[in-house]
Order: C-alpha cells, then structure tokens, then sequence
C-alpha cells in the first residue's frame, strides 16, 4: 500500500511541475512580449522635430534653397512665391542702410521659406552676400530687414614644407593661400628676393585663420616664419611693442626698411635714374636725376618714409611738386602731381605710406606719371640702387619679452619636420590618384 502511494506521490509531483512550467512560460510570453498591437505602435516614431533656419521655426512652412541667378532680382525671385512688385518696393524701403536689394550676386546663395499651402505664399528670404553676413527679409505683414553677421573663429595653424617649384606653388600644395604668400612677400621684401627661393630651400609658417562654421574664410595674422635659403635660415618673427605687429629676426632687428621701395603702387618704371637721358620735352640730352614711375591720372602718391614736408608748391619745370626730409639723412621728391593730398602743406609731419598727392602730367611732362627724387647727405642718388637702413629694433623696454617669444618660436618651429611633412604629402597625392592603394 505504502508503494502504491508512494509512486501516486511521485507522479502527482512530476505533473505539478510540468503545469508550473507551462505557466511560466506563458507568464514570460504573455508579461514580458507585447502585444502586437504595441508592436504597431512602436514601430511608428514620433516625426522629428521642424528644423530651426537662421534662427526661425519653420512648422508651418517649406524650405527652398538655391543660389541667385545670372539676371535674376529680387522682383522675379518673389514674384514665383506671390509677392508682388508694391511689396518688393516697401521692401526695399525698408532696407534702406542695411542692404540694398540689387546688390544680390550671381551664384550667392538663398534660402526661401513659404507657406504650406497651394499659395506657397514666402514668410522670409534669407540672401548670404558673403560667407560671414546674411540678410533677413521677413515678409509677413510687418516688412523687415536685418542684417546679421556669423561669428568668426580663429584658429592658429602651423605650414611646413620644401620648395618645390616656385614658392607660391609650394605653400599652395601644402595648404596655405594666395594670400598668405603676399603676405610672406610683404615682409620678406627687404631682406631676401624670393624669386631666388630654390629648390631644396625650406619654409615654415605659424598663422591664424578665419573660419566660419569650419569653413576658411581668409587668414589673421601671420605670427612667425622661417625661411632656409642656401642652408642660411632666416626667421621672421611677430612682435608688438603696443603699436600693432611688426616682425624681427632673431637678433631683434626690423625686417622692414626706414623707406618704402617705391612711392606709387601698381606703377611701371617709364625711365631710371641717369646721367644721359634725352628730355622729351625740351628735345636735348640732360642729366635726369629721379626714377619716372608712369601710372593712370589720380593714382595716389606715397611718402617713402615718415617726415616733415619741406616743400610743397609749382614751378614751371616740376609742375605740383612734395619735397619731405626724413631726418639729417635723407629727402625725397616728388614730382609733376595733379593735386596735393588734403592737408599737405609746409610743415606738415607725415607718416611712411601717407598719400600725399596725386600722378598728374603738370610741369614739363608728356604724360602721367610721378618722378621720385631721392637725396643723400645732400647729393642726388639713385634710389633703387641705395642701401637702405633697417626700421628701428626692438627697444630695450621690450627685449626680455621679445626673448621670449622668439624662444616659443624657435622652439615650436624646430619641432616642425619638413620631411615627413613632404612624405606626408606625397602618400595624399599616391592615395588621390590610386584610391586603391589606401
């Protein structure tokens, strides 16, 4: 009997088991799968949120981008978007001294919001004249026009490589700019031609550059060079002594001469300096002891350096003539101007690169141009064959800082390896041209 029972037992627990199992599992099943009916739900996220332009919420509209066309106004550009002529016109009223509605450029960029609706009526145009600034045209009943600008960030970068070619080229390939080679030039001017620049020659650069949201947008200021010419390294490095950068050699001497090289920008030299030259106005051979630079009418004039002007009046052979003492050194001239600078007379101090007149033909001329009259100690020189004098040091007050930035920049700069740099360089080309080869 007992076994019996014993064996009922066993069994009975053997079943409870299995219908505690089956239980579970369709506890599991029931509790933690959903319903398909929650499955439906999940599978259909909430919509993203309405994107923000320009700062503006556009729920309830349409975005349209393009670019201005060649011919196209801002007239035809609404029109399409159901604004008429009379609200372009209160429109450009409107925008009186922000921004002037024909100045729209080819190929500029726009973005046009409109309604949603089968009017496609435009709320706003938005009109981006460069990469920094936008103009907002809020179209609603009000009419408004503003004029904002991107913020600008700047970044310090650092430009290494070996010339290749010409020196332009070779900071284009290492990812400078045009103007970043101008600016190089400009400081350079007085201490090395860097036409003669070779081949084998090093360069390295550490500047700032504008960007805008990552975009480059045009350089800052450029805080150090280093030139290798002929194994003889040469650096320029950044320094203000509270009146603005200036730049310096290791030793703390000015890269830029006392003097301007010439006194009239984007000129040609019509006639040198000479002994022997025949005078085209009086038909016979003369001494002429001044460099003719010819240049359109009304091109401005320069001072060569700072000074007093000595002179300034007309004679029948110089016509509307400057004469500035520099110091007990030197005096320059200049010659045959159509017109004085405002506020050039005798006495009156001026500053390197001041204009003070304009190219004229007054005097016995044939034509625009200005003659440069350059004095020495008291006797004529030529002035493209003098030795100029450096701009003045830096100043004690100043030397124990320079020191030590000149130290960062020598230090960061020697860090700079030219060579991996170029190998560098020549994997990018490898990898351009063969995207296989990665």
């Amino acid at each position: 009997m007992s076994r019996r029972l014993t064996l009922i037992a066993a069994v009975t627990t053997i079943l409870v088991f299995a219908a505690a199992q089956l239980l579970f599992i369709d506890f599991n099943d029931s509790f933690f799968s959903p319903h398909p009916e929650h499955l439906a739900h999940k599978s259909a996220p909430l919509p993203p949120p309405a994107p923000v332009v320009y700062g503006i919420p556009t729920d309830s509209l349409n975005i349209v981008e393009g670019v201005i066309k060649s011919g196209e106004t801002m007239s035809t550009l609404l029109a399409t978007y159901n604004i008429g002529s009379a609200t372009v016109h209160e429109l450009a009223q409107k925008a009186r001294g922000v921004f002037k509605a024909r100045n729209l450029r080819t190929n500029r960029p726009y973005t046009l919001l409109h309604t949603a609706d089968e009017a496609r009526t435009a709320r706003y145009l938005i009109y981006e004249p460069n990469d920094v600034e936008y103009v907002i045209y809020d179209l609603r009943d009000s009419l408004a026009v503003t004029l904002h600008q991107r913020p600008i960030d700047v970044v310090e970068r650092e430009l290494v490589g070996e010339i290749r070619g010409s020196l332009y080229q070779s900071i284009l390939n290492a990812g400078g700019s045009a103007q970043l080679v101008d600016k190089l030039a400009d400081i350079y001017a007085w201490r090395l031609d860097l036409n003669r620049v070779q081949v084998g020659d090093t360069f390295k650069l550490i500047f700032e550059e504008k960007q805008v949201n990552g975009k480059t947008i045009g350089n800052g200021q450029l805080k150090a060079a280093y030139i290798e010419h002929n194994g003889q390294p040469l650096y320029a490095i950044g320094f203000d002594q509270g009146q603005g950068i200036d730049y310096y050699d290791q030793d703390g001497q000015s890269f830029k001469k006392a003097f301007l090289k010439e006194p009239v920008e984007y000129s040609r030299i019509s006639s040198r300096y000479t002994n022997r030259r025949f005078h085209p106005v009086q038909k016979r051979f003369k001494a002429h002891l001044g460099t003719d630079f010819a240049a359109p009418r009304g091109t401005p004039i320069r001072t060569v350096g700072d000074g007093v002007v000595l002179e300034a009046g007309r004679t029948l052979g110089n016509g509307n003539y400057v004469k500035i003492r520099h110091n007990k050194t030197y005096t320059t001239q200049y010659l045959h101007m159509s017109k004085f600078a405002k506020g050039i007379r005798r006495g009156t101090r001026v500053s390197m690169g001041q204009t003070i007149g304009y190219v004229g033909s007054t005097g016995l001329s044939t034509g625009p141009h200005l003659c440069y009259r350059f004095w020495k100690n008291g006797r004529q020189v030529d002035a493209l064959k003098e030795k100029l004098p450096l701009a003045n040091p830096v100043q004690k007050a100043h030397l124990t800082a320079f020191f030590q930035v000149k130290d960062t920049i020598l230090g960061r700069m020697e860090a700079m390896d030219t060579t991996q740099t170029q190998q560098e360089m020549l994997a990018a080309r490898r990898a351009e041209a063969d995207p296989s080869s990665i």
